[in-house]
């Protein structure tokens, strides 16, 4: 055997044969799949979500602080950057929100077959873009 490779390449049979077996598949192989993404995006949107929960707890502390504080950080939130930060935050949210709920249909046994779990996906992307456009529109309107 050259290298570890090769020892992991090689095992037994429900015989006790020794067989060699290939190695797994990766990212290089697969194509990426609608599950693979949003799985991929679940994920992302989970660690955004804790990022942007930082921004909120400083917006609360700043606005405990007193009204110097909040002034600072109300100016940051309502910069370019601020309200960028703001809509991603918005957007990982819903997405995070229906990704779950799609996730609950599956463990409720639902969606497994590939027209529904396409579908299902597709269903979670359009739900995102939709509602968070929609409540930064109602939210800039109400400005």
């Amino acid at each position: 055997m050259r290298d570890v490779r090769e020892a992991l390449m090689v095992g037994r049979d429900s015989a006790g044969k020794l067989v060699r077996r290939p190695l797994s598949p990766h990212l290089q192989v697969y194509k990426p799949q609608i599950t693979t993404v949003l799985s991929i995006l679940h994920r992302i949107s989970g660690v955004a979500l804790a990022a942007g929960t930082l921004l909120l707890v400083c917006w609360l502390l700043a606005g405990a602080n007193g009204p110097d504080s909040f002034d600072g950080v109300h100016g940051f939130t309502g910069s370019v950057f601020g309200r960028l930060l703001l809509f991603g935050w918005t957007v990982a949210l819903f997405y995070h929100f229906f990704s779950g709920l799609r996730h609950l249909a599956w463990d409720a046994d639902k969606g497994f077959e590939k027209a529904a779990y396409v579908a299902s996906g597709w269903a979670v992307v359009i739900a995102t873009g939709v509602t968070s456009v929609l409540v930064w529109i109602v939210a800039l309107a109400m400005r």
